[in-house]
C-alpha cells in the first residue's frame, strides 16, 4: 500500500490507508486512548486500543500505520484513524530534548540551537526554512526569465576576494588558501563569457562580530550582468528580483507579512542621507564612511513615512570605503556607483556598477597599495575586453529575519555558524 500524507487524509474517508511518521504524543481520555502521529504535512490522531497504547515506544519513534479514515468534526483535520495496525520502524533511544507536542518552544535559543536535530522538528522552527526555499525559487524564476545563467563557483580560493583580514585561511595541500568571502571575482569573469549570471551559495566572513545580524557563514544570492549604462540598470534588475521573491514567499507562508516592492525602488544618496540624519539626530555626520545600524533603522522609518515603502536604496557610498572593483560616480567625485538596499531597518543587499577597464583596475589596486600579482587570473578578464557591468548580492538569512520579525538572524538559520558555534 502506498503512503498517504496526513494532510490528504480528508480525501480518503472510509478507506484504509497507510501513514508513516513520528510518534508525536499520546492522550488518554477515560477509556479512550489516542496516538498522535506527525509527518511533514501535519498531525493526525489515531484511536488506539488500551493494550496497544501500553506497548508504544517513546515519543519521536518512527511508526508505520495502516488504519481506516473516519470522519470526526472534533479532530483538527475533521478526520481521525480507526482500527490501526501499528509497526515500529525505529524506536527512539531517548526522549526528545524539547517537548515537540507543545504549540510553542519555551527553551532558550542557545539550547534550541544546541539541540537543532530535534528542535527543528517543531513546526515553528520550520517556517524560516520553507520561507527561504520560496524566496530562492522566486530569485531563480525572475533571473531565468531575463536570460541569466545559474553558475557554481569555487569556495576555496587562492586570494581573498575583498581584501583585508576578515577571511578564513586554511591549508590547501601545503599552500595558503581562503574560504570565499563572495563569488565576486568569478561572476565578473563570467560576464565576459555568459553576460548574465547568478549563483546561490554559501559565503564566509571571519568578522569577529557577535551581533543579532551577523553570521560567519550565510547564503548569498549573487547576480552579475553586462552591457549596462549605469548602476540604475542593476537596480532595475534588483527591483524585479525582489518583487518575484516576495510574490513566491506569500502563498508559501500565508502567516508572514510580505510587503510590496515599489517600482522603481525609492532612492536616497548617501550624502543626502547623512545630512538628514545629522539634522534629525543633532550631530555632524558629514565624515561618516558608512551607515550605522541605528542610521539604517532611522532611514527605513523615513522611507515608510515618505514613500510608504519597506525598501530604500541608498546610493553613492564613499568610494574609499567600497571594494576596489567599485566604479566611481562620474557625477560626484569621491563617491561610488555602489548601493545598499535597506529593508525594515537593515541592509540586506550590496551592489552597484563595477570597473570594467584593465587600466582602471591597475590604478585602483595601486592606490590601495596592493600587488596586482595575486589577482592575475581575475585581471585577465579585463585585459581581454569586458563590457560595463554590475551586480548585487542578497543576504538570504537577513531577508528571512526581517520577514518573520526574528530578533536574531540565528533564529532563521538551520545550523548557524558564528564566532562561538561550530556544532551541530
Amino acid at each position: 500500500m502506498n503512503r498517504t500524507l496526513i494532510a490528504n487524509l480528508p480525501d480518503h474517508v472510509g478507506e484504509t490507508v497507510r501513514v508513516q511518521g513520528w510518534l508525536h504524543a499520546t492522550r488518554a481520555l477515560g477509556r479512550t486512548n489516542f496516538v498522535l502521529l506527525r509527518d511533514r504535512s501535519g498531525v493526525v490522531q489515531i484511536l488506539t486500543p488500551p493494550d496497544d497504547a501500553r506497548g508504544l515506544p517513546p515519543r519521536e519513534s518512527v511508526l508505520d500505520v495502516e488504519a481506516q479514515v473516519a470522519r470526526d468534526a472534533r479532530a483538527a483535520l475533521g478526520v481521525e484513524l480507526h482500527s490501526p495496525v501499528l509497526r515500529i520502524v525505529a524506536a527512539a533511544a531517548a526522549p526528545p530534548a524539547v517537548d515537540l507536542a507543545k504549540p510553542d518552544l519555551t527553551a532558550s535559543w542557545p539550547f534550541l540551537l544546541d539541540h537543532a536535530p530535534v528542535s527543528l522538528r517543531h513546526a515553528s522552527r520550520q517556517v524560516a526554512a520553507r520561507l527561504s526555499a520560496a524566496l530562492v525559487q522566486g530569485f531563480r524564476a525572475a533571473l531565468q526569465s531575463e536570460g541569466f545563467v545559474e553558475v557554481f563557483t569555487p569556495k576555496v580560493l587562492g586570494t581573498a576576494t575583498e581584501g583585508g583580514a576578515n577571511v578564513f585561511q586554511l591549508d590547501y595541500f601545503g599552500r595558503p588558501a581562503f574560504l570565499a568571502q563572495s563569488p565576486q571575482f568569478y561572476k565578473q569573469m563570467l560576464v565576459g563569457a555568459l553576460e548574465r549570471v547568478y549563483e546561490v551559495g554559501p559565503v564566509f566572513r571571519a568578522e569577529p562580530h557577535d551581533t543579532v545580524r551577523h553570521l560567519s557563514q550565510y547564503t548569498s544570492l549573487d547576480v552579475e550582468l553586462g552591457f549596462i549604462e549605469s548602476w540604475r540598470d542593476v537596480a532595475g534588475v534588483l527591483q524585479r528580483v525582489m518583487a518575484a521573491m516576495m510574490t513566491h514567499a506569500q502563498p508559501a507562508n500565508p502567516g508572514v507579512a510580505v510587503p510590496p516592492v515599489p517600482d522603481p525602488l525609492p532612492v536616497v544618496h548617501f550624502a543626502d542621507a547623512l545630512e538628514m540624519l545629522g539634522t534629525a539626530l543633532g550631530a555632524n555626520l558629514a565624515a561618516e564612511p558608512d551607515l550605522a545600524p541605528a542610521h539604517e533603522r532611522w532611514l527605513s522609518r523615513w522611507a515608510e513615512e515618505e514613500y510608504g515603502s519597506a525598501f530604500l536604496l541608498v546610493v553613492g557610498y564613499p568610494l574609499a570605503h567600497r571594494p576596489f572593483y567599485t566604479h566611481p560616480d562620474p557625477e560626484r567625485p569621491g563617491y561610488s556607483a555602489g548601493f545598499d538596499l535597506l529593508f525594515r531597518g537593515q541592509e540586506i543587499v550590496t551592489g552597484g556598477q563595477r570597473l570594467h577597464r584593465y587600466a582602471d583596475y591597475l590604478a585602483a589596486l595601486t592606490q590601495r597599495g596592493w600587488d596586482p600579482t595575486p589577482y592575475a587570473s581575475y585581471l585577465e578578464a579585463f585585459q581581454t575586453g569586458m563590457p560595463p557591468h554590475g551586480g548585487f548580492a542578497i543576504g538570504l538569512e537577513r531577508v528571512v529575519q526581517k520577514l518573520v520579525g526574528a530578533a536574531n538572524v540565528r533564529e532563521v538559520c538551520l545550523f548557524p555558524r558564528d564566532v562561538h558555534r561550530l556544532v551541530p
